[in-house]
């Protein structure tokens, strides 16, 4: 029986319609010998006639741990019986701080009397305050009482500054011992407390002051309140979280 005749040609791959139209692109830059400058405007003004938009990222919401999760997370570290690693997941839990603002906090930056924190040259080189819990006051001096050689406020066994790789490996160490299946990391603490804050009727405007967003549309709203204008509620939304 006759062989069918095999197909002579084949519809390219989207990689190798991809690298034609790169060679392409390259012979003409090639061609009128352009600068990277120059180039870089001509697919600006490509864009411009064609009116591409460049697509936007899918933004997912975090899985967020329930609360019978997050009790279990940190009744789990209290059993371990690390004083330092409870009182420094609680701060990243309660203040709701960026893990790579936490490792850079200095004993001098914590006011006990007015509990607030100093964030010296947060996200975007910006400084600002940050509350904390009044409940968490006399477990801050215990520590820093405890601890009078540490420049950082929490610090490694050998006296080293902590990293923010350090801490993810912490939290996580911890949520396979809570036997939590879901990742755990320092951003989602943030997430759940800010969450948190908002169940508890915070404004975003006062979300934003505590968590250090600076979201230009809602600066005209924020921009005039100041951080003890949102204590009071702060510390009335923290004491219904019960850790």
């Amino acid at each position: 029986m006759p062989q069918p005749k095999k197909p002579t040609n084949f519809a390219p791959s989207k990689q190798n319609a991809k690298s034609e139209a790169v060679k392409k692109i390259v012979r003409v830059v090639r061609q009128h010998r352009l600068s990277y400058d120059e180039f870089i405007a001509v697919c600006q003004q490509v864009r411009i006639k064609l009116k591409m938009e460049k697509p936007k990222k899918e933004r997912k919401l975090p899985e967020l741990l329930s609360l019978a999760e997050l009790k279990k997370f940190f009744k789990t570290v209290q059993k371990c019986g690390d004083t330092g690693h409870e009182l420094m997941l609680k701060l990243l839990l309660y203040t709701a701080v960026r893990v790579s603002e936490l490792v850079n906090i200095q004993v001098e930056d914590i006011d006990l009397d007015e509990c607030k924190i100093f964030i010296d040259n947060g996200k975007g080189g910006k400084d600002r305050y940050i509350l904390f819990p009044s409940d968490l006051r006399l477990a801050l001096q215990t520590y820093i009482d405890a601890h009078p050689e540490n420049l950082y406020m929490f610090e490694s066994r050998l006296n080293q500054q902590f990293t923010p790789r350090r801490i993810q490996q912490i939290i996580r160490q911890y949520a396979d011992r809570a036997g939590i299946k879901r990742s755990v990391h320092p951003h989602l603490l943030r997430h759940q407390m800010l969450t948190f804050l908002t169940a508890q009727g915070l404004s975003d405007a006062k979300i934003q002051l505590i968590s250090g967003h600076g979201n230009r549309k809602s600066l005209e709203l924020y921009q005039h309140l100041s951080l003890a204008s949102v204590e009071g509620d702060y510390q009335k939304a923290v004491r219904n979280l019960e850790i």
